[in-house]
């Protein structure tokens, strides 16, 4: 497994009803959920495979949400099948999935990355007062193209994401946002849409939730990482305790820096990116970076014993 990065998807892979299956089928995907469930003191685990669409949207339930179906793939995977995730080079996480990445690789206990990430969502939520903020995807552009449209924006507007070529999220003010999709539109990018997201994540104006995430994260067991994170912000691979506590109250406001990951593991020789978890969204973004990357999902009993019978 030389070869193979363990990674973990952020928002707008989640859905109603998703890790349902796993839970039903292995008692120890069930366990993840009902761990979870005790961290935050409901019955999470019926939110997420019986609520609403509008309640799974809420960033406070996305984020615990979609790190327990994360977790539950893991931790089937390990018990049910042998596979573990220590065998892999590397795990990485897109934004919020970085907290499931720590927490497969046994840096964070599951039930302190499900009462972080409820805590950051929350703070990310409580920055900037509702439509005050905007994030927008930039169809089409370079990051070079998508940094001249933020740098002639009359605001905070700044790079959220670097996804994959062709897609790139900023975020920012709302009207800053709005003169970036302008400027997109007159200087040759394809397409600029604002996203439907209740907060600006990843820039500057998140300052506020970096403040109260370091605060958090100072009462936080950490450990070391049974093998290295790639981490969003330096898009490279770190293992030490305080650097990651360092990386998780910067990724607040600073930009996801997926396509720049990918790229560098491939280069470091990984072949083979396991998506774990809800969806398939990494996958379908990391074809555009690194043609020859097999994407593989375990989101599903069946993908999980695919994956566990091809290796």
């Amino acid at each position: 497994m030389e070869q193979t990065a363990f990674i973990f998807p952020g928002q707008g892979a989640q859905f109603v009803g998703m890790g349902k299956e796993l839970a039903d089928t292995f008692g120890s995907a069930k366990a993840v959920f009902e761990e979870i469930d005790e961290a935050l003191g409901e019955s999470f685990s019926d939110l997420i495979w019986n609520g609403s669409e509008e309640d799974q949207k809420l960033t406070a339930n996305t984020q615990p949400a979609l790190m327990a179906v994360s977790l539950a793939a893991v931790r089937a995977l390990e018990a049910e099948f042998g596979v573990k995730i220590a065998s892999g080079k590397y795990v990485s996480g897109h934004s919020l999935g970085e907290y499931s990445a720590l927490a497969a690789a046994g840096a964070l206990s599951i039930g302190d990355a499900a009462k972080l990430l409820r805590f950051r969502g929350e703070s990310m939520q409580k920055a900037v007062a509702p439509g005050d903020g905007a994030m927008a995807a930039l169809l089409g552009a370079t990051i070079e193209q998508a940094e001249a449209a933020c740098d002639a924006a009359d605001g905070v507007c700044e790079v959220a994401n670097d996804n994959a070529p062709g897609q790139v999220v900023i975020s920012g003010a709302k009207a800053a946002v709005e003169g970036a999709i302008a400027w997109a539109k007159d200087n040759g990018i394809k397409k600029g849409v604002l996203l439907p997201v209740s907060a600006p994540f990843h820039c500057s104006l998140m300052q506020p939730a970096a403040d109260a995430m370091e605060a958090a994260l100072a009462n936080v067991a950490l450990t070391a990482p049974s093998i290295p994170v790639y981490a969003n912000v330096t898009a490279a691979p770190v293992s030490d305790v305080d650097s990651i506590r360092k990386l998780l109250v910067e990724q607040v406001t600073a930009r996801v820096r997926w396509r720049e990951s990918v790229e560098a593991m491939a280069a470091e020789g990984i072949t083979t990116m396991v998506e774990c978890g809800a969806g398939k969204v990494l996958s379908v973004m990391n074809r555009r970076t690194a043609k020859a990357i097999n994407g593989v999902t375990l989101g599903t009993p069946e993908e999980l014993e695919k994956f566990a019978n091809s290796i």
